[in-house]
């Protein structure tokens, strides 16, 4: 597991003004806490932690956190990045959560899952590659943390998809996800979707239906009702009333 070098300086000022002007001026507030310790507020140069950000490439790493204030180093701990803020405008990282871990202890966290090869599938036009989860949750010790989870995706055809319960963990790594959850699949999309049952029998129905009409001359000749009078042909005019 990639260890990762860090410098933090202990904080003192609180609250969101004292964090604004901190951001202004290229520091990033945070929060160290876990193991039944009492949180540290604590702060970090903006250009350290890019740094950092660059090297792992995004992939999950232990922390080795150099706690000074000032010149003076306090303390030496290890810690996990469990959560980055960022502003919802700028996209910017505005604060960061770390944790305390024993390397003796199992801990839960989320690994990126990296996808492999090429889908068969996406050679079908219209088809593409639908990402249901891009971490998976884990249990094991700190020092069995995978950096990723690589899924190979290279067979996937159409309307076939990855599931937790297919993902091969090491012996010493386990998740508690449901291995039904599907995590990645290829599938059409809507404007380029396959045609349907349905759709198909609208097609084979374009001809309109020919109506028959009935002949004249069986209208014209058919007997009416029982008791009824017929009526007048078209265009006849009527009979007199008879006399009296």
């Amino acid at each position: 597991m990639k260890q990762i070098e860090l410098s933090i300086q202990i904080r003192s000022g609180q609250g969101s003004q004292k964090a604004k002007i901190l951001r202004e001026k290229g520091i990033l507030p945070a929060i160290v806490y876990g193991e039944d310790q009492k949180p540290s507020s604590v702060q970090v140069l903006k250009r350290d932690f890019d740094r950092v950000l660059r090297q792992t490439a995004g992939e999950t790493g232990i922390y080795h956190l150099q706690v000074m204030a000032g010149d003076k180093k306090e303390a030496e701990l290890l810690a996990l990045l469990k959560d980055t803020q960022y502003d919802p405008v700028s996209d910017q990282v505005t604060h960061l959560d770390f944790l305390r871990i024993s390397m003796d202890k199992e801990i839960s966290i989320k690994v990126p899952i990296v996808l492999k090869g090429t889908a068969i599938g996406l050679k079908k036009p219209g088809a593409t590659l639908e990402f249901m989860l891009r971490e998976l949750e884990v249990q094991c010790l700190p020092k069995n943390i995978p950096q990723h989870i690589e899924i190979d995706v290279t067979n996937l055809d159409t309307h076939q998809s990855v599931h937790v319960g297919d993902v091969k963990l090491a012996d010493s790594v386990k998740t508690k996800m449901d291995p039904g959850a599907a995590i990645v699949a290829v599938v059409f999309s809507t404007r380029e979707a396959e045609p349907t049952a349905a759709g198909a029998e609208g097609d084979a129905k374009t001809e309109p239906e020919v109506t028959k009409e009935k002949p004249k001359d069986a209208a014209a000749g058919a007997a009416p009702a029982a008791g009824a009078k017929a009526a007048p042909a078209a265009g006849a005019k009527a009979a007199p009333a008879a006399k009296k």
